[in-house]
């Protein structure tokens, strides 16, 4: 009888947990990792007070921000978010520039997050980017760029979950 009790209790707990997910985080399909992009509002745009109007921005945009955090990263800490860039001549640059003030990372959803935000956030040079994107109205070069935003679904899970555990994501 003992441990048809403890089974009982165990499966009740499973099943208690699985519906607060459910309720919680909706159909579990809708939240797959497809529909998430990694953005970091870059330590050019954070030091020239742009964090809200960006925020407004990407909101707008119809984006729901699902974890966001302020912080600064060490040179070690961007060195490896940046190590695909390692043997490319400016890395040294991007990882002193991206250790230089605070940032602020969000993981962002929306259906075809990558590519609409991509969108959203236009070309890397601001003087390139479509009128009213991101980089066309927060950005002063190539380097001081504002923002990052991932270039393919897979990238969006790795930079995501080096920022975010994921006890912090929504």
């Amino acid at each position: 009888m003992y441990l048809s009790f403890k089974l009982s209790v165990r499966f009740t707990k499973r099943v208690y947990l699985l519906t607060l997910k459910r309720y919680f985080c909706g159909n579990l399909k809708e939240t797959m990792e497809t529909n998430k992009t990694f953005t970091m509002i870059k330590p050019d745009a954070v030091a020239n007070g742009h964090i809200g109007a960006i925020l407004d921005h990407i909101i707008k945009g119809g984006f729901k921000i699902t974890a966001m955090k302020y912080l600064w990263l060490t040179p070690e800490k961007a060195g490896q978010f940046y190590a695909v860039h390692s043997a490319r001549p400016f890395y040294n640059d991007l990882v002193t520039f991206m250790s230089s003030g605070p940032i602020v990372a969000a993981i962002l959803e929306k259906d075809n997050a990558v590519e609409d935000f991509r969108k959203l956030i236009g070309a890397t040079d601001p003087a390139k980017a479509e009128p009213g994107t991101i980089r066309n109205l927060f950005a002063k070069s190539i380097d001081a760029n504002a923002v990052h935003g991932s270039d393919s679904d897979e990238n969006a899970q790795i930079e995501g979950n080096f920022y975010f555990s994921a006890f912090e994501k929504f």
